[in-house]
Formats: C-alpha cells, structure tokens, sequence
C-alpha cells in the first residue's frame, strides 16, 4: 500500500491534482492523461487569477503549474496557494529550463520542476512523489538547488533578535532526518539507510516543521544548511 503524508486523509483515495497552464490544448491533455493514469482531476485553469481562486476552492493535493500565465505569473500564484494552503504541494511544469526561472519557483515554495519536454510517465511519478512531500526535479536541476541554497546560507544573517525565543529543540532523530534532507536525499532514500519506513520518516519531517514554525522542505532544508547539517 502506498504511504501517504499525514496531509491526505485516507492512503486508498486517488491524488487530487490540478493543473494549470494558459494552452487550452496542452492544459486539457495533461488533465487527460493525469485521470486516465488514476489521478483525480479536480480543477484547471488558464491563468494566474482564475488559478488562485480554484485551488482555494478546489483543495488540490498537488498543484501541476506552468509559470507563464497571464493576469497573474506562476511563482506568484505558488507563493498565494502556499500561503493559503501549507499542505499543497506544487510541481511546476515549464518549457524553460532556464536557472533563474527553477530557482524563483522553488523559492516561492514549489517542491518540484518538471521540463516539458518529460514523458507521461515521469510526470505521472513525479506528481506521485510531489504528493509525498519529495522534491522532483529535471535530471541537473537538483545540483542547481541545493547550490543555491548552500550561497544564501553564506550570506550574512540579519541582526539577532534579542528577545528571539531559543530555537526547539530537536530529537536526535529528528536532528538524523533533517541532515539527510539536507543533502538532498528523498524520503524513500533516508527510510532505507536509518532502517525504517517511508511513513516515519515524513512523520519526522512534519514534527520538524512544526517545531520550526517552518512551513515546507524548501524552508527546512535552508534551515538545515545554514546551520551546517548538510556537512555533517
């Protein structure tokens, strides 16, 4: 049986995606394709606007994105449903390739990027993982990421808040978790080398967040280098 976040309620229902992309033909090809493979539908839209106010509505667990749209661009249609909806996962799907474009989308809270040029079946899969919270990326753009985010930890840190709370504490499992994502192992990987399940390890990951006050992995993997876990 497939494992699922503790952000869908029942493992036995089908992933409710909704996808979004201003092409009316290439839109409705991939909501095809997505229903006939098991997937559940539940909105489209064709632009920015349209696109925030069905996923409110809608309550998709992935979010299939293209990132040139009208009346309102992608990344700030990903930072709009994120922010209303910390659970919803978003998988941009984009003809640009381009670093500048990968980069902006995952730090407005994408958890994946898909090129279009990708087959059925890698999309398919990747909305599968992007449902499990794992981050899904064009082969090279992984690397890209994780880089980036090695350069902003460097950046110096704005001013201490001395009346800041101390940070939670974390469990050493938890603390074991968190460096493997960190250095960008996906859930499925990290349940194999601490020996335990697929389950677990998201459990570990939302108590993370949790303590964090963070609210998806882009965030808690930044949390993570800066603090030099992903060197450990």
């Amino acid at each position: 049986m497939t494992e699922t976040t503790p952000d869908r309620q029942d493992p036995q229902e089908p992933i409710k995606v909704m996808v979004v992309d201003d092409h009316p033909m290439w839109r409705d090809a991939v909501a095809r394709d997505l229903a006939e493979s098991g997937f559940e539908v539940v909105a489209t839209a064709g632009d920015g606007d349209q696109a925030v106010r069905r996923a409110k509505a809608a309550a998709p667990d992935v979010l299939v994105l293209d990132l040139n749209l009208p009346a309102k661009p992608g990344v700030q249609v990903c930072k709009e449903v994120v922010a209303a909806n910390p659970a919803l996962r978003v998988l941009v799907l984009s003809a640009s390739g381009e670093h500048a474009d990968v980069l902006e989308a995952v730090k407005s809270g994408a958890t994946g990027y898909l090129l279009k040029s990708a087959s059925t079946g890698e999309l398919q899969d990747a909305v599968r993982r992007t449902a499990l919270g794992d981050p899904v990326f064009t082969p090279g753009l992984a690397g890209l990421v994780l880089g980036e985010y090695r350069r902003l930890a460097a950046e110096p840190a704005p001013a201490a808040d001395t009346d800041e709370p101390k940070a939670p504490r974390l469990t050493d499992r938890e603390t074991e978790v968190l460096r493997l994502v960190a250095k960008g192992l996906s859930y499925k990987q990290i349940a194999e080398r601490l020996v335990i399940s697929h389950r677990t390890v998201q459990n570990h990951v939302q108590n993370t967040l949790g303590k964090l006050q963070l609210h998806n992995r882009v965030e808690l993997v930044r949390y993570a280098i800066e603090r030099g876990l992903d060197d450990e």
